[in-house]
């Protein structure tokens, strides 16, 4: 399954450092805007204590984390929806991404130069969410002058169902509302949605990217602003210094964890964005386990055991007869497969079973 988060922000708040430490790749991170012109793509992996255990327990030739691509977009600034600092470009990227992760400078740095000239993470979130808000309304408005006429004169059940679709987002887009704020959609119109790629419809997390001095201290004014905007729509907020955490990304495991423990830090920003983002998009993890390979698997909840076999292989799914579960707490608890079974938890699911998180799957099928 492939899936993917675009970080986005203004210029000089710490995107591509975020993501140097992410992909632990060293892209340009330079002092002016639009240091970044291409989206930087790097796939990053999801930490999962559970994969570390089933390798212990099966000593797989090979062992495979589920993962995701987050796509680095260059710094937007007022103006893009119009193509401002290669704007339309930029906003291209970020259609194709499934969530957006925005940075937001909350540190002061007399060194670091601010496009808008000072330091203010509300006004610097309310003008990407105005730019996308444009972008967005753009596409309705030219959409619904085409097919307005149509919606008005026919009784085409699709055409009708388009035009209120796009009516709703309208009057949404015009009061400068994200369409992710809509909350009345129904699941027909959830589905016009989707062939749009609509920039205010996509789930966000905002990363409050703080100085070394604050991760430790906790809140600043800043991430308390934002904080509370945030609120407002539900969205999450993670607060990190990205240029410590780029840093980390360089040290072995073990280092970084008696780092962070020195810090007084439970786990490093990085791994609470990743989590975060992985759950922001409904996303869970079921596991195949055996001595050739240990694997997690990315589905989204609500899922079927026919459907989560197709992400292995289509012909599993098209050949699917039965699904041999055992919840992996289980498996922990008992220490073998063996044990799990005698205990009568290793059970068989047919083809509607709805998926849960820390499944071990084995699918039977026939092609």
């Amino acid at each position: 399954m492939s899936l993917k988060a675009g970080i986005v922000g203004l210029p000089n708040v710490g995107k591509s450092t975020l993501f140097n430490a992410i992909t632990k790749k060293h892209i340009l991170a330079a002092n002016y805007p639009f240091a970044t012109i291409d989206p930087n793509v790097g796939v990053v992996t999801v930490p999962d204590s559970r994969l570390s255990f089933l390798e212990e327990l099966y000593v797989p030739k090979s062992t495979v984390p589920t993962s995701f691509e987050f796509t680095d977009i260059a710094g937007l600034v007022k103006g893009a929806s119009k193509g401002e600092g290669l704007g339309n470009k930029f906003l291209s990227h970020i259609r194709e991404v499934d969530a957006i992760v925005e940075v937001v400078r909350c540190f002061d740095d007399e060194n670091i130069i601010h496009v808008a000239g000072r330091v203010d993470p509300i006004n610097d979130i309310e003008v990407i969410s105005i730019e996308l808000v444009l972008a967005d309304l753009e596409i309705v408005e030219n959409r619904l002058s085409k097919i307005e006429k149509k919606a008005q004169t026919t009784k085409e059940k699709d055409v009708c169902l388009e035009y209120a679709t796009l009516k709703k987002c309208y009057d949404a887009l015009s009061e400068n509302i994200p369409i992710r704020k809509i909350d009345d959609f129904s699941e027909d119109e959830l589905q016009v949605l989707k062939g749009f790629r609509f920039l205010t419809a996509k789930p966000i997390i905002y990363v409050a990217n703080v100085s070394e001095d604050d991760v430790v201290l906790g809140d600043n004014e800043y991430t308390k602003k934002v904080k509370e905007y945030a609120g407002d729509e539900n969205a999450s907020v993670i607060v990190m210094c990205a240029k410590l955490e780029s840093e980390m990304a360089e040290l072995e495991e073990s280092d970084k964890k008696n780092f962070l423990a020195e810090l007084g830090i439970p786990a490093s920003g990085l791994d609470r964005l990743i989590f975060a983002t992985y759950h922001l998009l409904g996303l869970e993890t079921f596991f195949t386990a055996g001595s050739d390979e240990c694997r997690a698997w990315t589905f989204r909840k609500g899922m079927t055991a026919r459907e989560c076999a197709g992400l292995i292989h289509s012909d599993i799914e098209r050949g699917f007869i039965k699904a041999e579960i055992m919840k992996y707490t289980d498996l922990e608890t008992l220490k073998s497969e063996k044990s799990v079974q005698e205990a009568g938890k290793l059970h068989l699911e047919g083809k509607d079973y709805l998926m849960q998180d820390g499944d071990i799957v084995y699918f039977r099928f026939n092609v």
